[in-house]
């Protein structure tokens, strides 16, 4: 008998006569074979779906990853140790969904869309999938809306523009989050929903961003999917698809949506785990194979849609987060040829002060001045040449102290715009103000000024046109463009707030 006890027959036998019923049921319903790490293999269910919804005991819901030939491979979400070997799986013939409309601005809630800000439920009884098809070419129309961050450096030199993906990328701390969250606040009032993935964060970072969205009136229009740390891998993995879901569904309504992912380093993490626990072959750095599907089929749902189909947008800021600036590891790379263009974020730069720390060489935007209004692009045509020319005569001049009077011009200048692109945390700025402070950095006002002296100077003249010259800020404001005779009125006020800003200082 090949050594087989007596015993392990009678137990086989026992088996199979208690597990005989299980055998002969629908295939709707089927058993945990095994279960650990928040993955269970269910056998019995042979008509299941990709990503379909299981029901298990204790109200644990599981999503279909992996079908094999002989059992399915589950994912589990909530406390998956209360689920053991036979217990009993149904189908629920629904594909993982979340709810979406209007109800969920302001709130708070999981992966799965459930609230978790103790506001009550959510009144929606429309739901979307998750996962669906990105719009194809022909329903899209191209970028031509700018979306305003409201950050000089970024407005100006890096524009993003509705229905645009924008990578923001570097190392931790050096401010990423930042950018997403003044991008956040400067939608306020224009008619933009936004939605803030939060994938593998601590839960008192999320509670503190939510917070400061408050304080600056930004939760009214805002939702927040928090699938943080201290919850499973496999909540981790949906949550950004569960935004987009969210979004998708304003955008097919004409409305405009901003979604930042936060970060999607670590979703990749969360879904190489699912993977390795689902015995799928490892790859590089252990990731799966598929592991840019991940992020190629999420980010293809960022879209400007066409007048056909209501003009509505999804843009899209992805995070990712670099292990000492390196742009060229896996998934950074993976995500750069996805994405429309990177924000780099220098860890140098941020330690130096300059905040937000964009590197201006390293950072661009593939839609460039088709998402910038024609002021901007006026003002802005220049900055980025000046700054990369400053850069390279900074390195230059730090070998020699005689410098020709070419050269000093260049890195006095650069010095001031450098100053003037620095700009605190929650504070973004209107496009008209930019518009007037870039110019005047243009035209040679801000030589004028030392260059310590920049941020009181920009602060006092944007104060003194908004009192003195309301007319031409609000021009600038509604035409987007600067004529040649707004221009005109524009140095001539700025003229005469320079000599107001010396009598001031008692120059």
């Amino acid at each position: 008998m090949n050594g087989i006890r007596p015993e392990e027959i009678s137990s086989l036998i026992k088996d199979k006569i208690k597990n005989y019923d299980r055998e002969i049921r629908s295939d709707d319903v089927g058993y945990v074979i095994s279960t650990g790490d928040g993955i269970a293999n269910v056998q019995g269910i042979d008509k299941a779906m990709a990503s379909e919804l299981l029901m298990f005991p204790h109200d644990v819901f599981g999503m279909v990853l992996n079908l094999e030939e002989d059992h399915i491979g589950v994912v589990l979400f909530g406390d998956a140790t209360l689920i053991k070997e036979g217990d009993e799986v149904k189908r629920t013939g629904r594909i993982v969904e979340v709810p979406v409309g209007d109800a969920l601005l302001g709130r708070v809630v999981n992966a799965l869309g459930q609230p978790i800000d103790g506001k009550g439920d959510i009144k929606s009884d429309k739901f979307r999938e998750i996962e669906r098809v990105a719009p194809g070419v022909m329903t899209r129309k191209s970028v031509h809306q700018p979306l305003q961050t409201g950050l000089k450096v970024i407005d100006s030199m890096i524009p993003i523009g509705k229905g645009q993906r924008e990578l923001i990328i570097g190392d931790r701390e050096t401010g990423k989050t930042a950018i997403a969250v003044d991008t956040i606040i400067n939608q306020k009032g224009k008619d933009v929903y936004c939605i803030y993935v939060a994938i593998g964060q601590k839960e008192s970072t999320v509670a503190r961003m939510v917070q400061k969205l408050k304080e600056h009136d930004a939760m009214e229009y805002t939702t927040v999917v928090n699938a943080s740390a201290s919850q499973s891998a496999p909540l981790q993995y949906i949550a950004p698809y569960a935004g987009c879901a969210i979004g998708e569904e304003w955008m097919e309504q004409g409305k405009d949506v901003l979604i930042v992912y936060d970060d999607l380093s670590k979703h990749a993490v969360a879904y190489r785990t699912m993977s390795l626990l689902l015995k799928r072959p490892p790859g590089r750095e252990a990731y799966p194979g598929d592991v840019f599907y991940l992020h190629s089929r999420l980010l293809e749902r960022a879209a400007k849609l066409s007048d056909a189909l209501g003009g509505g947008s999804l843009t899209a800021l992805p995070i990712i987060e670099t292990q000492a600036g390196d742009i060229s590891a896996y998934i950074p790379t993976n995500v750069i040829s996805i994405t429309d263009g990177q924000i780099f974020l220098q860890d140098e730069l941020f330690k130096a002060g300059v905040r937000p720390a964009v590197d201006a060489g390293l950072s661009v935007s593939r839609v460039g001045s088709a998402a910038q209004t024609k002021a901007m692009k006026k003002v802005s045509s220049s900055l980025k040449g000046e700054l990369a020319q400053y850069n390279e005569m900074l390195s230059f001049a730090q070998f020699g102290s005689d410098l020709d009077a070419a050269t000093k011009k260049i890195i006095d200048k650069g010095a001031r715009l450098t100053e003037l692109l620095k700009q605190p945390q929650y504070s973004p700025m209107a496009m008209e103000d930019m518009v007037i402070s870039l110019f005047a950095a243009k035209h040679g006002l801000m030589d004028q000024v030392a260059v310590e002296d920049v941020a009181n100077y920009e602060t006092f003249l944007i104060r003194y046109m908004h009192s003195n010259h309301a007319v031409v800020v609000d021009e600038i404001k509604n035409k987007e463009i600067l004529t040649e005779e707004l221009e005109q009125s524009l140095k001539e006020a700025l003229q005469d707030g320079l000599v107001q800003y010396k009598l001031l200082k008692g120059e």
